[in-house]
């Protein structure tokens, strides 16, 4: 087993531990960002160098073999201490140059916040802001972004950071639909749901609302097509107000107000609060954030 680590570079460490993970090379090239048949052709050069196979072929995917199994811890802890020795050297540069890499939700780059962005690069330059839009939580503890604007109840990650904002969330409609609404608690009316149970006509949050006669007729499990479904008549969504309230086409039901929702949380490892572009950039977007509270509290 130690002649096949030795074999080992971290890329192909890396590709090793994407592949685990993922359970298939489709979606470990996604992860990697590079095309299913070079992944193919690096995991085939891979066990050629190690002398053994490390995935069984099978109809689901990709499982690990028993030596596949036993190289996964040693391939875990490399990938653990050059995060650490990554973040170590980083977090000693302090020149306001380089990259920031930012995860975020996608439905985010339809709020303010895109309009802060295209403001630091004005103010900034020299640093680029690399963004991964994604609902996955970035883990920072393992060099997958510098930084993390994550929308959620609380954070529990190991991580450096703040809860900036707690926001609102509000009932919204094309202005159409508005007009047809009358004071019935949504009898005739359709709710645009989330990933709710198939057949489902209501559930819990629908029946809390201010509608809870409306029925769950259609579903999108990201916000992006809900604010477009919305805007073009379909029904009522649920929706974040620093989001929706910016969004063409689209109002506030009737009948309804505004509650409150998650928090805008501002992350990053605690080895990178010093690194130049990237205290920059945190302190930058959390003082335009704040600035603009009131929106992203729904006060409108």
């Amino acid at each position: 087993m130690a002649t096949a680590i030795e074999r080992l570079n971290w890329e192909n460490i890396k590709i090793f531990l994407a592949i685990a993970r993922g359970g298939s090379l489709r979606r470990a090239a996604e992860q990697l960002r590079i095309n299913h048949a070079t992944m193919a052709r690096h995991l085939n050069t891979l066990e050629d160098q190690v002398g053994a196979r490390l995935f069984d072929r099978t109809k689901s995917g990709l499982d690990l073999t028993a030596i596949g199994h036993r190289l996964l811890p040693f391939a875990q802890n490399v990938e653990t201490e050059i995060a650490a020795a990554s973040r170590v050297v980083t977090g000693h540069d302090q020149k306001l140059e380089g990259v920031v890499h930012l995860s975020l939700p996608p439905s985010m780059v339809l709020s303010p916040i895109s309009q802060y962005l295209a403001d630091f690069a004005i103010k900034y330059p020299d640093i680029e802001v690399a963004l991964d839009l994604t609902n996955t939580i970035a883990q920072l503890n393992k060099r997958e972004a510098d930084v993390s604007l994550r929308y959620a109840q609380e954070v529990t990650d190991d991580v450096v950071g703040r809860r900036l904002v707690k926001c609102s969330k509000a009932i919204y409609c094309s202005p159409e639909y508005a007009k047809k609404m009358v004071d019935n608690h949504g009898e005739g009316l359709h709710w645009i749901g989330w990933a709710e149970e198939e057949g489902a006509k209501t559930t819990a949050w629908t029946e809390k609302s201010a509608f809870p006669k409306a029925q769950l007729k259609y579903r999108a499990n990201e916000a992006v097509p809900q604010l477009t479904l919305a805007s073009s008549g379909l029904g009522l969504a649920m929706l974040p107000c620093f989001i929706a309230d910016q969004f063409p086409g689209l109002e506030r039901a009737p009948f309804s107000t505004a509650l409150p929702d998650r928090s805008i949380w501002l992350l990053l490892h605690s080895d990178l609060k010093s690194t130049g572009r990237i205290r920059a950039f945190v302190d930058y977007i959390a003082d335009r954030i704040l600035a603009d509270r009131a929106l992203f509290r729904g006060e409108n």
